[in-house]
C-alpha cells in the first residue's frame, strides 16, 4: 500500500506542476495579446475614457426647465450638447451658472463650452460656430384683436407679463423705464405668464417660441395669436482658453452637422442622464 501511495502522489504531483504550466503560459499569452492591442488600436482603449469637456449654460433658458436632483435646471440645449459632445468624442461635465458668471468663466476658460446667442462680450475670447445649431423667436401673445406688437416702441403705454429673470435681449429694461409708460406684471413662470394673460390680468405675454410651444400644446387658449419681435440664432460657443480650440470647433460642428438637432431639442429625451 505505501508503493501504491507513493506512485499516486508522485503522479498527481506531475499533473498539478503540468495545469500550473500551461495556466501560467496562457495568462501570459493574454497579457501579451492585450500589450499588442493596445498598440494596434490605441483610440479604442482610450475610448473608454474619453476626455472630459466642461459645459456651461445659463439658469434662464429660453425653453421649459426642469430641476434634477442636484437642484439645477435641465433643458432640452443640454440634451443638445451632451449628443454633440457624445458624437466628438467627449465626455460631459456640465453645470448652470448665472448668465454673468458664465460669460466670465468662458472668457476666463473655467468653462470651456456653451451653447448661446453670440454675445458681443464674447467675441474676442470665445470661437463661435459657423452656422446657428438652433433658431428660436422671441414673441408677443396676445388674445382676440389688440393691436399687435412688432417693435419695442408698439409696447408704450400698453400691459405685459413678462417672466422673471429674463432679460429679453436688454428689452426688460425698455419696458421697465417709467418714461415709456409700460405696466410691466412679473410671472414666475412661462405656465404662471400665460394663465396670467387667459384670466385678463394683462393685454400681451413676451416669451420665447421654443417655451412657449411647450406650454401652449398642454394649456390651450382660444383665439390666441402672436407676433415676433426678435429672431433669435443660437451658436456653439467654445472658450479660446481651451486647447487647440480652432481644431476642437471644427470636430464640434461636424458632430452637431451629424445629429438630428430637432429631434433632440423637441423630441422625448426619455431616460437620457446627464451627469451632474
Amino acid at each position: 500500500m505505501s508503493k501504491a501511495f507513493k506512485i499516486l502522489k508522485k503522479a498527481f504531483l506531475s499533473a498539478r506542476s503540468h495545469a500550473l504550466a500551461a495556466h501560467q503560459k496562457c495568462a501570459g499569452a493574454m497579457v501579451i495579446a492585450i500589450i499588442v492591442l493596445v498598440h494596434i488600436f490605441p483610440g479604442q482603449v482610450k475610448a473608454q475614457n474619453p476626455p472630459t469637456i466642461t459645459y456651461g449654460y445659463p439658469t434662464q433658458s429660453i425653453f421649459v426647465a426642469t430641476l434634477n436632483k442636484q437642484n439645477q435646471p435641465v433643458s432640452p440645449m443640454l440634451y443638445l450638447a451632451e449628443a454633440i459632445l457624445e458624437k466628438a468624442g467627449f465626455a460631459i461635465e456640465a453645470q448652470a451658472y448665472p448668465a454673468r458668471r458664465l460669460f466670465n468663466n468662458l472668457r476666463n476658460g473655467s468653462t470651456d463650452f456653451s451653447i448661446l446667442v453670440k454675445a458681443s462680450s464674447l467675441r474676442d475670447h470665445c470661437l463661435f460656430s459657423r452656422r446657428p445649431v438652433y433658431s428660436t423667436t422671441l414673441r408677443v401673445y396676445y388674445i382676440g384683436a389688440k393691436s399687435p406688437i412688432r417693435s419695442p416702441e408698439d409696447f408704450v403705454g400698453k400691459d405685459v407679463i413678462t417672466i422673471r429673470g429674463y432679460s429679453y435681449a436688454n428689452l426688460r429694461h425698455f419696458l421697465s423705464d417709467p418714461a415709456n409708460g409700460i405696466t410691466n406684471m412679473v410671472a414666475p413662470t412661462h405656465r404662471s405668464a400665460f394663465k396670467m394673460l387667459n384670466r385678463g390680468r394683462a393685454s400681451y405675454v413676451l416669451d420665447y417660441e421654443s417655451a412657449a410651444r411647450k406650454i401652449l400644446a398642454e394649456y390651450e387658449i382660444p383665439d390666441l395669436n402672436a407676433n415676433i419681435i426678435k429672431e433669435l440664432d443660437i451658436y456653439l460657443v467654445l472658450s479660446k482658453k481651451y486647447p487647440e480650440a480652432d481644431e476642437l470647433m471644427l470636430k464640434l460642428e461636424d458632430a452637431a452637422d451629424s445629429i438630428d438637432v430637432e429631434n433632440i431639442i423637441h423630441g422625448t429625451p426619455g431616460s437620457r442622464q446627464i451627469s451632474q
